[in-house]
């Protein structure tokens, strides 16, 4: 890298970011398009148009683009998708992701297999598309999985949404032990209590949200761009000796 060029310039990369319409996918579709690059946007039901308007309205350019990441043959698209529309992909973000809550007692099969499919054998697939344009390409490439505190720790009433994301965190060590001499930088971001859909209903729970502040060293619950930085970071020059990593981001939780 040239002397003085910014670190973290994105300019002329393609990214993709699933599960991109609203929290902590798009706060991280934004802050890519914000640092340059130009970004597919992947929701699962409907196009992700208020992300993309906000891209827009920072003079970026991006596309939205459907798929149910609990089906296969969606999964199998999406990549050449991006490629039609692109031309080229350099930066995946596997973010897309579920939680139902379940004792583990009452957990039924269908819940599993579908929190899964969405949260680790679609970032495998994803991932092993990506990873053979990339290698195709022979031009290196940024791979950025969304795992969790839970990579780390079991949580309570979520066993296949901890077991998922405990996977995460092993698949992209073994991604990147494949792909890190070919340029192919793989790592996760680990979001601790991050302020979405997904969580509200701890925060909604008077008892359970004091439990957790108390524990936040930060003192307040993370917010979607808390979550920016990071990806711009593992997306960019910046980390292209970085492999395997799991950075938390977590406002101190993991260090408590």
């Amino acid at each position: 890298m040239k002397p003085g060029m910014n670190l973290f310039d994105l300019t002329g990369r393609v990214a993709l970011v699933t599960g991109a319409s609203r929290g902590i996918g798009a706060a991280i579709a934004e802050a890519l398009a914000e640092a340059g690059a130009e970004v597919a946007i992947h929701a699962s039901e409907k196009p992700a148009v208020a992300t993309q308007a906000a891209i827009a309205g920072r003079g970026g350019r991006s596309r939205c683009l459907v798929a149910d990441l609990s089906d296969r043959t969606a999964q199998d698209g999406l990549i050449p998708a991006v490629l039609s529309e692109f031309g080229r992909l350099d930066i995946l973000v596997n973010n897309a992701g579920i939680c139902p809550r379940m004792p583990a007692a009452d957990h039924p099969d269908d819940m599993w297999d579908r929190v899964l499919e969405v949260n680790l054998t679609s970032v495998f697939r994803l991932s092993r598309a990506a990873g053979r344009h990339m290698l195709e390409r022979a031009n290196g490439g940024k791979i950025i999985n969304v795992a969790s505190v839970l990579s780390f720790q079991g949580g309570v009433t979520v066993p296949s949404y901890a077991a998922s994301k405990g996977g995460v965190g092993q698949l992209t060590k073994a991604l990147s032990n494949e792909w890190a001499k070919h340029r192919i930088n793989v790592n996760a971001i680990a979001p601790g209590y991050i302020r979405t859909d997904t969580t509200a209903p701890l925060e909604a729970n008077l008892t359970r949200n004091r439990q957790i502040l108390d524990r936040i060293p930060a003192e307040r619950w993370g917010e979607p761009k808390d979550l920016a930085g990071a990806a711009v970071f593992l997306a960019s020059g910046a980390s292209d000796y970085v492999d395997g990593h799991l950075l938390v981001v977590d406002g101190g939780w993991m260090g408590r």
